[in-house]
């Protein structure tokens, strides 16, 4: 998506360990407009599907899943929380996942309440690295016996090993922007042609 790899190119800053930060739009600052963009964008590439609920996870991830939701006709969003809390009542699906960026193993947990067998799922996320977060949201669902229709990513590391681990699952995996090679010392970054 032109847009998006224009977008990180102007504002993205990188920083040594293939490190490619984006907070100023992306997944601290938020630009809106930027979010509606990229949820027509997903909106056309899963026109087939019959996607009822988005699931993402806290805390970047919301912002862009709720902003996606209005493209597919304002269906729930639904976000695995990092940390049981008291106002979580009930039954929930539990999985661990590690946090590349925070190199920390989280429990990841979702009410039962909030997905079932019924359910068609989009997983929206700002970013794909290794893939343990998804995966972790991939099993949520798969305990909760949904149906996953796809993954939508902002910014996929295509020089890590997530996309390729995720594509393989058969799942149909559409990230926007692509990275294939950052060079911190000269700023540059490459793209996959899409």
């Amino acid at each position: 998506m032109k847009i998006l790899e224009d977008r990180i190119r102007q504002d993205g800053v990188l920083k040594p360990g293939n490190v490619l930060k984006v907070d100023n739009f992306l997944n601290h600052q938020m630009d809106i407009a930027l979010f509606d963009e990229m949820g027509k964008e997903w909106a056309r590439r899963f026109a087939d599907k019959p996607i009822n609920k988005i699931l993402t996870i806290e805390a970047s991830g919301i912002g862009i899943a709720a902003i996606v939701s209005r493209h597919f006709g304002n269906v729930p969003v639904v976000f695995a929380k990092k940390a049981k809390s008291i106002n979580l009542e009930g039954d929930v699906y539990k999985t661990k996942i590690e946090s590349f960026t925070h190199k920390k193993v989280y429990d990841v947990i979702v009410s039962k309440k909030y997905i079932g067998p019924e359910d068609h799922v989009l997983i929206i996320d700002d970013f794909l690295a290794n893939g343990c977060a998804l995966q972790g949201l991939i099993e949520l669902v798969q305990e909760a016996n949904a149906t996953i229709e796809g993954i939508g990513i902002a910014i996929e590391k295509g020089f890590q090993q997530g996309g390729e681990i995720i594509r393989s699952k058969g799942i149909q995996l559409e990230s926007l922007a692509i990275v294939d090679g950052i060079d911190d010392a000269s700023g540059t970054i490459k793209f996959r042609e899409q």
